[in-house]
């Protein structure tokens, strides 16, 4: 059996303010939806625990404010982060237009930091939108021409899309650092 201290992984989730970060990874850790809007200030920690085969994994799961008077703090909270989320909201809104335009910025930050670690979009607010009328195609875009590992239409609220997204990231490490440690 592998070493289950290896399999600790800290995963950033970044994007916008106001766009859901904190209350996806709530509902992933199986806590409730809060209707009422709690700003984050510098950054949050959620620790989980998920059983991938016969090997424990530790995650430690950092929300880091997306309002721009935090953006003095982010390099320190990126330090030792091996995955990333960006959330943006597709609310048709400002909020919305600008949380996706947003999308690089997030992700040229991260590099600047983390530099090439696996990282995952999340297309949340899907609940107060007509998904059969979503356009995809742009989305598609950004994922390809940011090298993303793949993207998730989510709901904090309702919970659509969230077990899988977050898991995808989540076994992708797994199955990335299991390998490693096998070849040493």
């Amino acid at each position: 059996m592998i070493d289950s201290n290896k399999f600790r992984f800290k995963i950033t989730v970044i994007g916008d303010g106001y766009v859901g970060k904190t209350t996806l990874i709530k509902n992933f850790t199986h806590e409730h939806f809060r209707y009422d809007y709690v700003k984050t200030i510098g950054a949050q920690f959620s620790k989980y625990n998920k059983k991938i085969e016969d090997d424990e994994i530790g995650l430690l799961f950092w929300d880091i404010a997306g309002q721009d008077n935090f953006i003095y703090l982010r390099p320190s909270f990126y330090r030792e982060t091996k995955a990333a989320i960006i959330v943006y909201s597709l609310e048709e809104n400002d909020l919305g237009t600008r949380s996706f335009e947003h999308i690089k910025d997030w992700h040229d930050d991260l590099k600047k930091h983390c530099g090439d670690i696996p990282v995952v979009l999340f297309a949340n607010k899907v609940d107060l939108i007509n998904e059969d009328t979503l356009d995809r195609n742009d989305i598609q875009k950004v994922v390809k021409e940011l090298n993303f590992l793949g993207y998730y239409i989510t709901s904090a609220k309702t919970g659509q899309g969230v077990d899988e997204a977050f898991n995808a990231i989540i076994e992708n490490l797994y199955y990335k650092y299991k390998e490693i440690s096998l070849e040493s």
